[in-house]
């Protein structure tokens, strides 16, 4: 965020703080207030740096000029402190901007979809699905399940859930791309090892008042939650199908058993694809996004490779490997985060 969006959303929060019906949402108050002073903090240190500026300006005067020599020296004495100063404030602002971009996002929605493989493929995104929830709760952090499809053996399809807490968008961005795993399945009878895949995708989930979403522009479908092999798990339409008419995206949720969850469900994760739409057309160089995430999930197109026999994890991205895959697959992934981070 840049000092111009800064004094943009500032007005904007002034504005709805000046919001008479706000009084009967204390929640939202709060947050606004919190919000006020966080943006007040960054336009107070802009504002010492400019008047900083311009103080050593005059000092720079001072100087190409033909003062006598201790008016000189006093001026590049006090030029120094300035400067000095002024790289001081610079350094504690681009903190607060990092800061307030890196808290931008305090929730990730994660998609998880087998590729290559059949049920092998299904079974490893369960796998995938169990390494990010254990590794969640490592670092506290909120899981909710928003949508998934399974195969009659039990596997995955696709999983779709939310992860909300403290650095979640920087410690899992990483995550995204196609995962290869090479092992024996529980199905194999000759011992035959099998390659397959499951692609990740990690999209930011917006706040509220990120994404802007008209009601007539969403067609709602309801229908019968299915289980594994088109069973009906519920037999009042609960599921959930959201179109979202301008852009053609379509999201699904059936996890609940209450209509009013599966909307809510649904609805996140529209806004999260459609904030990702938003900033891929604001970068078309902006990594992560999600066509670049999927892919085809080829066993050529890898981010990561699991193989079991030799109890190994490589990251192509950075080709280093780690050992002890069964501690990795039950969430110790600090050790591969934080080397790709690095």
């Amino acid at each position: 965020m840049r000092i111009e969006e800064v004094k943009r959303e500032y007005e904007e929060v002034l504005k709805e703080l000046q919001n008479p019906g706000l009084i009967s949402d204390w929640e939202k108050f709060e947050t606004l207030t919190k919000r006020k002073a966080f943006l007040e903090k960054i336009i107070e240190k802009q504002k010492e740096i400019e008047e900083l500026k311009d103080e050593i300006e005059e000092n720079k005067t001072i100087l190409s000029g033909k003062e006598d020599a201790e008016l000189v020296d006093l001026a590049q004495s006090e030029l120094n402190g300035l400067l000095e100063k002024r790289g001081a404030l610079e350094k504690e602002l681009e903190e607060l901007l990092a800061s307030d971009s890196k808290n931008e996002f305090s929730a990730v929605i994660i998609e998880i979809r087998a590729g290559t493989g059949g049920e092998e493929a299904a079974m490893f995104a369960v796998d995938l699905f169990r390494m990010y929830s254990k590794y969640a709760v490592q670092n506290n952090w909120k899981q909710k399940v928003l949508d998934s499809h399974q195969t009659d053996l039990g596997g995955y399809k696709e999983v779709i859930f939310e992860l909300s807490g403290q650095d979640v968008l920087s410690k899992m961005q990483y995550e995204a791309g196609v995962h290869r795993v090479q092992r024996i399945p529980a199905t194999e009878k000759s011992g035959r090892i099998h390659t397959s895949t499951a692609s990740v995708a990690v999209l930011p989930k917006p706040k509220k008042a990120k994404i802007k979403i008209r009601p007539d522009d969403l067609k709602i479908d309801v229908y019968k939650s299915s289980g594994p092999g088109g069973q009906n798990v519920n037999k009042r339409e609960t599921a959930v199908r959201i179109t979202h008419l301008s852009t053609g995206l379509v999201v699904t949720s059936q996890t609940e058993r209450n209509l009013l969850q599966n909307k809510e469900n649904a609805m996140k994760i529209l806004e999260a694809r459609l904030l990702e739409m938003q900033r891929k057309k604001e970068s078309q160089t902006l990594s992560g996004t999600r066509r670049e995430q999927i892919k085809k999930a080829e066993r050529a197109d890898k981010i990561r490779t699991y193989n079991f026999p030799q109890d190994r994890v490589t990251d192509h991205r950075i080709e280093k490997s780690f050992h002890n895959i069964e501690a990795i697959m039950d969430g110790n992934l600090n050790q591969i985060i934080e080397a790709i981070t690095k």
